[in-house]
């Protein structure tokens, strides 16, 4: 058996190593069919190559259920077809949504991107219709073509209208940053041009009255200290200068007086034209840029100052209800107007208002207590009023003995501080407030006065006690146990949608100029924004 096991293996040997040594044969590359002359006898339907759950099919459904009549109303009949509405709104806010914000580039993708090409049926428009539907035409609808957007996302559920958060941040404008115009500049320069003009009036007056005698009085209007002057008095003092001028017999003793008048009406009558239209344009701002006039001069979260826009947002769900723009600085008087955007586009209040510290002033805590909203405004002080070193502060005011029956107050060194006067403050909407002041009956020979006050004089305090009521009913609201579900939803619902817009949109600076065009614009990057929401929920 082993001699016959042996041929068999030494026969079959060579043949595993032959099928061993065997080399594979070189396989022949195989590509796919590439012909760029194909011809198609049927053009290929551009909604078989968007997928089902792409977002550009939830722009599409959510334009399609707004309501905006009102735009269509603003077209005329007659003349040339125009391009249909509904199509450009689609493609704008898709583009918001895509980071495109330059119309150029808008109409470019119109005619490359196969999204753009489906979603606007193939229309191209170039960037000019564009450009002119986005600053024009919307621009007069687009706060109810938001609100349709608010009522749509409320009937479909993704909303109750009941926690609304709201903040605001700074977004720069269209403006060269050095195209400032200053409000106290302006004032100063205005004052210093009248002085002038007033010295010269009084060398023509004294003119004038060396000859009155001669030529009879011609009722100059005096330009004294106590008169305010403006550009319309100084023309029409020149007029009465030139009418006695020339009513003069003898032409060749009026000179100085022609002189004068000269000066006034080429040097700085165009210099008072001037600073009055700046304070015209100002209107009560500290300054404006000559390339955006509607543009305020803002400090930005990097310290820089640049021409820009305060954009206050409310949110509900991370989805945007609320938008409005402002031009001062201060949120704090922003408050009651952005609320009151909210009231006319939807018809009612939410039940509640969350908000940072800088929400939180009597004015807007008197405003809630009106519309019977719940109080979730923090103030400046309350994080403040929560740490150690605050209670054990006993030179705080609001740590200081309350005597209610004597109305007085008890520093830590044994002082009475007693009621002195009342001090009446108007904010810039015209609400009053009132705060009692009381002063100490003399911090001389006391230990404690260089911790308790500072610089010299008695220590006094001011107590509003209204403010107090209100920050007390923030306080218990706050402190709750809804209040601190209501503070932490309020860092993920309102913050990172300014992330949103600011980080992943690339949106830090405004296309357009003027303050209803820019709202045009934040109102658009709201609704991409919210279709972005729906096409997560959806997804």
């Amino acid at each position: 058996m082993d001699s016959q096991f042996k041929e068999e293996f030494e026969i079959e040997k060579p043949e595993v190593r032959k099928r061993q040594r065997r080399k594979k044969r070189p396989c022949k590359p195989v590509f796919k069919k590439y012909d760029q002359n194909q011809i198609m006898l049927i053009p290929q339907n551009l909604d078989e190559m968007i997928p089902s759950n792409h977002v550009v099919r939830v722009v599409n459904k959510t334009i399609d259920r707004l309501n905006i009549e009102k735009l269509i109303n603003t077209y005329k009949g007659g003349g040339n077809s125009a391009y249909n509405p509904i199509m450009l709104i689609k493609v704008l806010v898709y583009a918001y949504m895509m980071k495109i914000y330059s119309c150029r580039n808008i109409a470019k993708a119109l005619r490359e991107d196969i999204n753009f090409m489906w979603l606007s049926g193939q229309n191209k428009p170039d960037f000019r219709t564009i450009n002119l539907f986005r600053s024009g035409r919307l621009k007069r609808v687009i706060e109810e073509v938001f609100s349709s957007m608010i009522i749509f996302l409320s009937e479909g559920k993704y909303i109750k209208l009941e926690r609304y958060f709201v903040d605001g941040t700074n977004i720069a404008a269209d403006a060269n940053k050095n195209s400032y115009v200053w409000s106290k500049n302006t004032k100063r320069y205005k004052q210093s041009v009248k002085e002038k003009v007033k010295e010269l009036f009084k060398q023509i007056e004294k003119i004038q009255n060396k000859e009155d005698e001669q030529y009879g009085n011609h009722d100059l209007e005096e330009m004294g200290e106590e008169s305010e002057i403006t550009s319309d008095k100084i023309i029409k003092q020149i007029e009465r200068l030139n009418k006695i001028i020339e009513e003069k017999t003898e032409p060749g003793k009026d000179k100085e007086q022609k002189k004068a008048v000269k000066q006034i009406k080429t040097k700085y009558l165009p210099k008072i034209i001037r600073y009055e239209e700046q304070e015209k344009k100002l209107n009560g701002r500290n300054s404006y840029s000559k390339t955006d006039e509607e543009a305020t001069f803002l400090r930005m979260k990097n310290k820089e100052l640049l021409p820009a826009y305060t954009v206050m947002i409310g949110t509900e769900g991370q989805y945007i209800i609320n938008a409005s723009i402002h031009q001062k600085a201060s949120e704090t008087d922003h408050f009651i107007d952005h609320m009151e955007k909210f009231r006319q586009a939807m018809g009612r209040y939410p039940l509640l208002v969350s908000s940072d510290s800088a929400y939180g002033s009597q004015e807007n805590y008197n405003y809630l207590e009106r519309a019977k909203i719940e109080n979730y405004l923090k103030y400046n002080t309350f994080h403040y009023e929560q740490t150690t070193r605050y209670k054990q502060n006993k030179f705080h005011k609001d740590n200081f003995k309350y005597d209610e029956q004597k109305d007085e107050y008890e520093c830590p060194g044994k002082k009475k501080l007693r009621y002195e006067k009342d001090v009446i403050s108007e904010t810039s909407k015209g609400y009053i407030q009132k705060a009692k002041q009381y002063k100490s009956e003399s911090c001389e020979g006391c230990r404690l006065a260089r911790y308790c006050k500072k610089g010299k004089g008695t220590r006094t305090i001011q107590v509003n006690k209204q403010l107090e009521y209100y920050r007390s009913q923030a306080r218990k609201n706050l402190t709750s146990e809804k209040g601190i579900e209501i503070r932490k939803q309020r860092n993920v619902d309102v913050e990172p949608v300014f992330g949103d817009i600011k980080w992943n949109s690339g949106y830090r600076r405004f296309r357009l100029r003027g303050k209803e065009k820019v709202y045009t614009e934040i109102c658009l990057l709201s609704i991409a924004h919210n279709c972005k929401k729906i096409a997560l929920a959806i997804n």
